[in-house]
């Protein structure tokens, strides 16, 4: 657990896609409006775009704080949202992902593709390293990270990793318990 500041930053890894299921832009835009509402701060790749871009908005319809970190080659193609609170733009991914993971004290994965699982990987590897010790939750919309919380299963039950690989990761399934899971373990109140 982590105690913080009063206006916590939520570092949000999501994809730049809508996906198959309409139900990820649901959770993507009422986990946008929910951050607003508890007053904390959007922490994300800045693109407009897929659930990015939905997050984003819902987090600004709902007067929320919004810092976005775009890499310059990105811009055209995740459309860098440019009315952000705050807009930031790297000469890579490397230093997104830094950017991005220096300002945010939890971590929470929407539904994505390979970005999102690259994302998720590293800090999920930091936090094995004792790196870090900032929440990662995964926002588990129809069970999307079922498949992912199975390899992790497998990595360990085949000798890769030990038994507490599993302790830094929370599966929550609606945006309403990922504000509550952060709540408890960012001892925020309110």
């Amino acid at each position: 657990m982590t105690a913080l500041t009063p206006q916590p930053s939520i570092c949000v890894y999501c994809g730049s896609r809508p996906g198959a299921d309409s139900a990820y832009m649901q959770d993507a835009t009422g986990f946008g409006t929910a951050l607003a509402r508890e007053g904390w701060r959007l922490v994300y790749g800045a693109g407009d775009v897929g659930l990015m871009g939905a997050v984003a908005r819902a987090a600004q319809s709902a007067g929320g704080d919004t810092f976005g970190v775009i890499p310059s080659h990105l811009m055209q193609l995740e459309v860098g949202k440019r009315d952000l609170t705050r807009f930031v733009v790297t000469e890579n991914m490397h230093e997104r992902k830094k950017v991005m993971f220096m300002n945010s004290d939890a971590i929470v994965v929407l539904p994505g593709g390979a970005g999102s699982l690259d994302e998720f990987f590293e800090v999920l590897t930091w936090a094995q390293l004792g790196l870090h010790a900032k929440p990662i939750l995964l926002l588990d919309t129809r069970g999307y990270w079922g498949p992912l919380t199975t390899l992790v299963d497998h990595v360990i039950a085949q000798g890769f990793a030990d038994a507490s690989l599993r302790d830094f990761i929370t599966r929550v399934d609606t945006p309403e318990t990922a504000i509550s899971t952060l709540r408890a373990k960012l001892l925020v109140t309110g």
